[in-house]
């Protein structure tokens, strides 16, 4: 295959994207027609040598997208081997995910993986670069290029990691209507999906083409009742011949549990024991004289959600060498999450000495009084001799807590492309909106009116009684707890020509640039606001949610500008190289925000400019026709994001659970809970300047591969890669924080807490330039086909090796995550692998049999203060609290499926996931993934053997 010097550069823009991500969809997809206008058919049959780029891409077409069994975007994203470490919807599930489905490419993160709509960026779900996912139509996709190289020489910042770029389908001009069907074989966590689309006009015949597109997706909840592998807290198991048990409760619990503090003694008490009830709630059972609350027992393993989406796009003809264009994309996308009852602290009363929120009158005190107080002496404990109490409440009484994550998208894009002079001339407006909503459906409930039903003795919060949840239906919320706007307004322009020659042809130069303005709103709801009484917004407090918030109004302008020159060196080696240059204006704030005491911080511009150069070299061979040698080197950068820098001092929810990180003498170590509990998070942006401002990260990465085809029927491509980062903008994990005491000294404080109404301690997270990381690994690509007496059979093996995956902390150290824990609770697989076996008997039918694979990896250890596992007695009784070391098997499913086209226009695909109903594996993680338990819902898929059957229908 020979082309001519423009039309491969052209292919090279649109399969690797070498030049800058800012063509439009209508420019890449031309761009595709006037490759295959302008090629020479010569006799070669190795085409993908040919199309082959200097830079790792990897390809879905739409009929991998239907191979894959995947209902949506995020779950294709979540089958790649090269993708490690993004957010699932089952994150969701307590809040941790917040709706969010994210993509992450090598495991080096959401944050420095580019997502990009028809080549140009959508508005982020926060405001650095990360993309819900589920914004994106799946039934509207064509095909999903993802670009496993650094790429911020490309497209800017925040594609250390690469880029996934989805690209719709356009050019359509038949109706069509498809539709699936999900089932698990056991009861939860059905789905389904609709999608109708149409176009009408050809560009060239007419003069015009236009399409629109809908779908509709939906999937039922999955609870955790409803798989025996997540279904309690306490799960027994065997580890080297010896039973235990998974200890995962809580002490808040309904009725609750009271400390009870004098100056010799600390002791928690139930009523409900202590006047022989016993503990009669559900998911609850006594321990240690306290009530314990099963939590994972009332979660979700995988949340509902809804999808409605529309695309449009279009294509104009102005003239011989002109043609407009538009594409439009509005998403609605609601993910209906139901966690455990809020689990809330609250203080009796308080005799601290230095404490800033002393209540005279507390709302507890006369329940307490009443219900407590007559109790304490049979357990030789002198009412009068109590300096403070704190309940363990679990609001069970109030139903679990149920948020409704709403998101709505819009993307919109109007551009034109003409030829001038010889020149490829394009230039677009891109508009691109996110909207998030978090609204209360259940469970969460005002402080005030809580408390207001204690005082009055309408509800006792320390003993169980009929009706309950009918008293405290007043006080239970039902109103939106958030709202989030995120804005991107991009102009860009682009030009590229033939611009000498060179012994392989001519070299092609491309050049342009962008101006993007990116606005950021965070506006909690006033209930939900904070840090302190000194906020003018305060007027109540949430109990089981994050009151403390603040809102941020900011704002921050960038602009860059690239050059590119593509070099025919010979006929056999082809070099590229590109540089780019960005600058990021210091942040603007809009809005005032205050700090713990109630200080006002105003508005104004936060933190520094930012401007970065980046360059790439990128080298291609081809010694012969059937082997490729490609080779990259360049540099990346990833510029703070705006929260980074203007985020308020805000409630960040609990910590794991931690031993008290401070010791007497120390002033703070009053404020420590007995054994193993857990702490207040705040959180805060860094808007300092100077010496102190927060500086854009950097990299450098390279890769070294090649691509191998003997015979039309082999091909092997594998390509080395390689990240290194500097100055990494982290904050300090939970278990640095807690367990180091230099860090805990600097960084664990006391705060007064509104909702306990008394001080407490609380790690204080700040993001700063913390930390050096370092990935590498092998990604491997394998095809063979080949005829058989009964058809034609094709293997497709891929897979990611990681050789490394590290980060270096000043003042911590190196933590190592490939197959273990980090202290961020990340695990790094070494091995993740896709194998299909595909068979094709006729062109009516083709049956495949998919096999995916993620390595073992050492479980999260545990030590007794952790109290997360127990042992189990000779009689079958929970014991002791006991260290826990192990290991996670590895975890292999089959998928199978059968498509059918014996009916002419009707393609039918029906296909068994998980063929052999394997269980996620066993895991004794303690901490995140939404109070689920059993298993890590970030790796395995708790549905287990699932049916589905697809039908399109083209008119």
């Amino acid at each position: 295959m020979v082309e001519t010097v423009m039309a491969r550069s052209v292919r090279l823009v649109c399969a690797g994207g070498l030049l800058l991500g800012m063509h439009a969809a209508a420019l890449a997809q031309q761009a595709e027609a006037d490759v295959v206008a302008r090629v020479e058919i010569t006799g070669s049959s190795i085409k993908r040598i040919a199309k082959e780029g200097s830079l790792p891409v990897q390809t879905l077409s739409r009929a991998d997208i239907e191979q894959s069994g995947a209902q949506n975007v995020a779950d294709l994203v979540a089958q790649l081997p090269s993708m490690q470490g993004f957010i699932t919807s089952s994150a969701s599930v307590n809040g941790n995910g917040g709706g969010v489905q994210t993509a992450s490419i090598h495991a080096i993160g959401t944050a420095y993986t580019l997502v990009l709509l028809n080549g140009r960026r959508m508005a982020p779900y926060g405001t650095g670069s990360a993309v819900n996912l589920a914004s994106i139509p799946l039934a509207a996709v064509e095909r999903v290029e993802i670009l496993t190289d650094g790429a911020s020489t490309l497209y800017g910042s925040d594609a250390i990691a690469g880029v996934i770029n989805f690209i719709l389908k356009k050019n359509q001009t038949a109706l069509v209507v498809e539709g699936t069907y999900n089932s698990p074989q056991k009861s939860g966590g059905k789905s389904s999906n609709f999608a109708i689309s149409k176009g009408w006009g050809n560009l060239e015949d007419d003069g015009f083409n236009v399409q629109l597109s809908y779908s509709h997706d939906e999937q039922k909840e999955l609870n955790a009742t409803d798989r025996d592998f997540a279904k309690s807290g306490v799960h027994k198991f065997s580890q080297n011949g010896k039973p235990y048990a998974t200890w995962q409760t809580s002490i808040n619990s309904t009725p609750a549990n009271v400390e009870v503090l004098t100056a010799k003694d600390d002791v928690v008490l139930n009523t409900d024991l202590l006047t022989k009830n016993g503990c009669t709630q559900a998911n609850t059972f006594s321990r240690g004289g306290a009530c314990r609350f099963d939590y994972a027992a009332t979660v979700q393993l995988l949340p509902e959600l809804k999808r409605d989406s529309v695309f449009a796009n279009g294509s104009l003809k102005l003239g011989k060498d002109t043609t407009a264009y538009s594409e439009l994309v509005l998403s609605k996308f609601t993910n209906t999450a139901r966690y455990a009852p809020a689990a809330q602290p609250l203080t009796v009363f308080s005799t601290d000495p230095v404490s800033k929120i002393k209540t005279v009158n507390n709302s507890y005190i006369g329940a307490y009084n009443s219900s407590v107080a007559p109790l304490l002496a049979s357990q030789g404990i002198n009412a009068a001799d109590v300096t403070d109490a704190l309940l363990y409440y679990r609001g069970a009484d109030a139903g679990g807590r149920t948020d409704e994550y709403r998101t709505d998208a819009v993307h919109f894009v109007l551009g034109v492309d003409s030829n001038y002079a010889g020149w490829d001339l394009g230039g677009a407006f891109t508009h691109s909106q996110n909207k998030q909503t978090d609204k209360a459906l259940a469970g969460y409930m005002s402080g005030d009116k809580f408390e207001e039903l204690v005082r009055t003795g309408k509800y006792n919060p320390f003993v169980s009684s009929a009706g309950a949840a009918a008293v405290l239906a007043p006080a239970v919320l039902h109103q939106d707890l958030s709202h989030t706007k995120s804005t991107l307004d991009i102009v860009s322009a682009h030009a590229s020509r033939e611009a000498f020659a060179l012994p392989g042809g001519a070299a092609a130069l491309g050049v342009g640039a962008d101006f993007t303005k990116q606005k950021y709103e965070d506006n909690p709801s006033r209930i939900a606001m904070g840090p302190g009484p000194g906020n003018p917004g305060w007027t109540d407090t949430e109990i089981g949610g994050g009151t403390g918030s603040q809102a941020l109004d900011a704002s921050r302008n960038n602009w860059g500008a690239f050059a590119e020159l593509l070099m025919p060196v010979t006929k056999e080696l082809e070099a590229t190289t590109a540089v780019r240059y960005d600058s990021y204006d210091a942040v603007e704030k809009h809005n005032t925000s205050y700090d713990s005491s109630g200080k006002a911080a105003q508005g104004g511009k936060l933190g520094e400019d930012v401007a970065k150069a980046t360059y790439k070299l990128a080298l291609r061979y081809t010694p012969t026709q059937a082997l490729l040698l490609r080779g990259s080197y360049g540099t990346g950068f990833k510029a703070p994001t705006l929260n980074n820098i203007a985020d308020p001092l805000k409630n960040a929810g609990s910590s794991n659970a931690f031993a008290c990180p401070v010791k007497s003498p120390d002033p703070r170590a009053v404020y420590c809970r007995p054994g193993s509990s857990e702490y207040g998070l705040l959180d805060s942006g860094n808007p300092a300047t100077g010496d102190k401002a927060l500086k854009a990260e950097t990299s450098k990465q390279a890769t070294l591969g090649f691509r191998l085809e003997p015979t039309t029927a082999l091909s092997v491509g594998l390509d080395w890669w390689d990240v290194k980062l500097k100055n990494q903008i982290r904050t300090f994990s939970q278990d640095q924080l807690f367990g180091n005491p230099t860090l805990a000294n600097q960084w664990i404080a006391v705060y007064a807490d509104p909702i306990q109404k008394s001080n407490v301690l609380v790690a204080v997270r700040s993001p700063l330039n913390l930390a050096a990381s370092h990935f590498q690994g092998i990604d491997w690509d394998t095809t063979f086909r080949t005829a058989t007496p009964v058809g034609k059979a094709s293997l497709n093996w891929t897979g990611t090796y990681m050789t490394k995956a590290e980060q270096d902390t000043p003042g911590v150290g190196t933590e190592k995550s490939i197959g273990r824990f980090n202290s961020y609770d990340d695990v790094v697989f070494r091995v993740v692998s896709r194998m299909i076996f595909t068979l094709k008997t006729s062109d009516k039918l083709s049956n495949s049999l998919t096999v995916n694979y993620r390595s073992g990896y050492h479980d999260k250890p545990l030590t007794a203060d952790d109290a997360a596992v127990r042992v189990v007695n000779a009689d079958g009784s929970i014991g002791g609290v006991t260290d826990m070391t192990r290991d996670v098997s590895s975890y292999t499913t089959l998928d199978w499926q059968t498509k059918l086209n014996y009916v002419n226009n009707l393609t039918v695909t029906a296909g068994i996931r998980n063929l052999l109903d394997r269980d996620p594996p066993f895991s004794v993680r303690n901490s995140g993934g939404g109070n689920q338990v059993g298993y890590d819902g970030r790796y395995a898929d708790p549905l287990g053997r699932t049916f589905y059957i697809t039908a399109q229908y083209r008119f």
